[in-house]
Parts: C-alpha cells; sequence; structure tokens
C-alpha cells in the first residue's frame, strides 16, 4: 500500500503538481488522490475518458493511434499520460486503459492494464500487465500501480 501522505508531501517539497487520465479507472485514481487531507497543493485534476473519442478530444492522443491499435494500448497510455499533464498543467501526469472485465473487450483480454507517467525532463513510463480478479480488484490494482509509478519517479518512502 502506498504512503499517500507522504507521497503528497514529497510533492509539496518538490514544488510539483498531478493530474490524472483515466480510462480503466474511471475516476478512481484522482479520488483515490483527493482522500489526502492538503491534496489541494498538489492535485490540478483529472480526465475521465473512457470513451475512445474523449481520449483524442480531451486528452490529445493521436487520432490515427486510436483508429489503428484501438484504446487498450501502451502507447495510447503514454499518449494519456501526456495529455493529462498538459492540458493540467501539471508536472505529473498519470494514466490508465485497459480492460476491466468480466469478458474482452475488441479481443483483448480481461485485467489487461497499461499504466504511464510523464513527467519532467522527458521521464516516462509505461506498466504493462495482467490482473486476475473481478473488475473492482482489476481497477484498484491499476490504481497501485500508478501511484506507485509516481511514488519511485518523485522519491517518496
Amino acid at each position: 500500500m502506498i504512503d499517500l501522505p507522504a507521497l503528497v508531501e514529497r510533492l509539496v517539497a518538490r514544488g510539483e503538481t498531478v493530474a490524472a487520465a483515466e480510462s480503466l479507472t474511471g475516476g478512481l485514481l484522482t479520488a483515490t488522490l483527493v482522500t489526502v487531507p492538503g491534496v489541494s497543493r498538489v492535485l490540478r485534476g483529472g480526465l475521465v475518458v473512457y470513451a475512445t473519442d474523449l481520449k483524442h478530444s480531451l486528452a490529445g492522443v493521436d487520432a490515427e493511434l486510436l483508429a489503428e491499435r484501438g484504446p487498450v494500448d501502451p502507447d495510447v497510455a503514454l499518449g494519456l499520460a501526456r495529455g493529462a499533464r498538459e492540458r493540467c498543467r501539471a508536472d505529473w501526469g498519470l494514466a490508465t486503459t485497459g480492460v476491466a472485465g468480466p469478458g474482452p473487450q475488441d479481443g483483448v483480454p480481461a485485467g489487461t492494464v497499461y499504466v504511464a507517467l510523464a513527467g519532467p525532463d522527458a521521464h516516462e513510463e509505461v506498466c504493462s500487465f495482467r490482473i486476475d480478479g473481478d473488475r473492482s480488484h482489476v481497477r484498484s490494482v491499476a490504481v497501485e500501480v500508478a501511484l506507485d509509478l509516481l511514488r519511485k519517479a518523485v522519491g517518496a518512502g
């Protein structure tokens, strides 16, 4: 479990902010962050871009990439992270995309998840993984992985 208050304090100490673009998690990542008192010092906002067209129109993900590969793709996740960072004017952008289940989506198996982080100095990371479990579990693990990426990047805990 991520020590969220320590993560927020580390961002405050660094003078940095964060934003999220969420598909798979549908706002759960941002909702998790807002459980921390004082998070307003670092949280710029978030985009829930569940529909594929919104990944392009709101988060700025390349329309050709979405048409060629679909919304569940590592490069789409990175595009979402970049979009969150740029559109919300934050130092760090987090993103989630994937298939929560219970069944596959467009041939992509349930439990397929991509989480991305984009930050200062061209810092970019994408985690790709498969999770067994129900929708709630898949989404919860995706949130933990996203927050852990940020934690490691800023040197918190």
